[in-house]
């Protein structure tokens, strides 16, 4: 099922293009290229639908939503849409705001996405259309456990249904539902919380591996989701191993995703398919 989806976006280096959260601007463009992708980071509406004109894949992060870009993420995404090339959606931070909540609603409205891709909280705003959370962060209530999957799985096949999109919740857990199939992730480290951006990085990923996979969105979103948890898994057993701290988890993250492969993929995926 995940075969060939690194190695396609070794080969084929395609140019994703980033409408993205200015905090972890600079860990996207890497991971993208740790990916074996070209990240293009533009935001001026002067500009955005010609750079997107010339990329695979469109990633669209709301993690610093301002009123500048906000109308070149709707052009951005409208020429995507007319390309028929991948468009990836990270709501960060939606619920925490009436602004955000309201921009990723009309986004989702005017924008068909190919994947979709928050935190539980996240997810669960835009399902329901309205929702609060306490920022960038997963609200306790709505973290998934083994206890309480069962839940989250039916919101996002629902979603999925609505939307068109995959559908990825991420988390302790990872949800990936699409196409009438959902997976369970179990791979990653609860270090990964403890520093900024991880979540737009694995958005980031998806992205990449979507461009050079358009025809395999669904197995794309699961190869990245597992081969950040496993990214994640890595780097923890380094820094532990050498006495390290979060500034050095971050580094070898990404050192990890630089030699990502299939065969990692695959052998290191902690992965559940369901139908």
């Amino acid at each position: 099922m995940l075969e060939n989806i690194f190695s396609n976006t070794r080969d084929k280096a395609p140019y994703v293009h980033n409408i993205t959260n200015y905090v972890t601007v600079n860990d996207c463009a890497n991971i993208i290229l740790a990916c074996g992708a070209s990240p293009i980071m533009a935001d001026d509406i002067a500009e955005v639908a010609e750079i997107t004109s010339i990329c695979n894949a469109l990633v669209i992060n709301i993690g610093t939503l301002n009123e500048r870009t906000i109308p070149a993420m709707l052009a951005a995404g409208k020429k995507a849409n007319e390309l028929k090339i991948p468009v990836i959606l990270d709501p960060v931070g939606v619920g925490a705001s009436k602004l955000r909540t309201e921009t990723a609603l009309h986004l989702m409205k005017e924008v068909n996405f190919s994947v979709i891709r928050g935190n539980a909280s996240e997810i669960k705003t835009l399902y329901l259309g309205n929702g609060i959370t306490k920022g960038v962060d997963v609200n306790d209530a709505d973290k998934i456990t083994e206890y309480n999957s069962a839940q989250a799985i039916t919101m996002a096949q629902e979603f999925h249904k609505h939307t068109g999109a995959v559908i990825a919740i991420t988390g302790e857990i990872d949800i990936v539902a699409g196409y009438d199939k959902f997976y369970l992730i179990r791979n990653g480290h609860p270090m990964m919380s403890r520093i900024t951006g991880t979540g737009c990085m694995l958005t980031a990923v998806i992205g990449a591996l979507c461009a050079a996979n358009p025809d395999r969105i669904l197995e794309a979103t699961v190869a990245g989701v597992c081969a950040m948890g496993i990214c994640g898994e890595l780097a923890y057993s380094k820094v532990t191993s050498q006495g390290q701290g979060t500034a050095s988890f971050r580094i070898y993250l990404l050192d990890a995703m630089s030699n990502m492969d299939d065969d990692m993929v695959m052998t290191r995926k902690n992965l559940e398919t369901l139908m």
